[in-house]
């Protein structure tokens, strides 16, 4: 049996867990399981105060995710990005839902041409925003726009306790 990992008991994460627990024993297809934990995220999304003054600050080196709860199923985590940190281009293991808490994650989305990546589409998440994604289509690229740090809560449908990371691939093929 595998068991669940939480790291500290936090403000609005157990109605969350009970959520996406109920939502991902439908088995669902990933496409719709992303949409339906988009959906119960959006009614669910915790304050800025499932984090420590401490975790909310960031690093100077580079945005930060904090592993909240993970199981076989599915992880719950968090990432705080001071104004400018970015990712680099990449795609994921599995499906995932995401809502913004604080800054701006501007989010640039790309199609694998073989030899190159190519532009597809361009989002703004703000505060309160939520989306869902799910392989293949979820080639991409974020950085927190703002002047303010920013907060997200990223559900996806892995143990990243177990993997290490909810990256399958990065991307450093050119940008035409």
């Amino acid at each position: 049996m595998d068991m669940a990992v939480t790291t500290v008991a936090r403000p609005g994460l157990g109605p969350l867990v009970t959520g996406v627990s109920a939502v991902v024993a439908r088995r669902l297809e990933a496409r719709q399981t992303a949409y339906a934990v988009a959906d119960l995220l959006r009614a669910h999304l915790p304050g800025l105060d499932l984090l420590t003054p401490e975790e909310r600050a960031g690093s100077p080196d580079g945005y930060v995710s904090h592993l909240l709860h993970a199981e076989a199923d599915f992880s719950i985590v968090a990432v705080v990005w001071r104004p400018g940190q970015d990712t680099v281009i990449h795609d994921h293991v599995s499906w995932c839902a995401f809502g913004v808490l604080s800054g701006i994650e501007y989010e640039i989305l790309y199609r694998d041409m073989g030899d190159h990546l190519r532009e597809i589409g361009r989002a703004e998440n703000r505060p309160g925003e939520v989306s869902g994604f799910a392989p293949p289509g979820d080639i991409h690229k974020v950085r927190n726009t703002s002047d303010e740090v920013g907060v997200s809560v990223h559900v996806y449908g892995a143990d990243v306790s177990r993997l290490g990371s909810s990256v399958r691939r990065v991307y450093e093929l050119p940008v035409r």
